[in-house]
């Protein structure tokens, strides 16, 4: 399961989710200090719900000098596809 789909539900999207944390970590030094620590606990607790155990959360402060990517997960090629259609290795 990864994150969107997990906050995919019919009350809250991932983006509402993102932003309902983000708001209280900048209004609440506590929960921020604990989203920094132990982000899986902080979410938890903001959004009374338990993030399963393969999903990951990574959690850090900005700067003025630091520039942030987050780049999708790649799509299998047509001939990565192929190759594991047939049996074989792709790696």
């Amino acid at each position: 399961m990864d994150w969107q789909s997990f906050a995919e539900t019919p009350l809250q999207s991932a983006e509402d989710m993102r932003r309902q944390i983000t708001d209280r970590a900048v209004s609440d030094d506590e929960f921020r200090s604990l989203l920094l620590s132990s982000p899986k606990s902080a979410i938890a607790q903001e959004l009374g719900v338990d993030l399963p155990e393969d999903i990951n959360v990574l959690v850090h402060e900005s700067d003025a000098q630091t520039l942030h990517l987050s780049l999708p997960v790649s799509e299998i090629g047509e001939e990565q596809l192929e190759a594991i259609a047939a049996g074989r290795c792709c790696c």
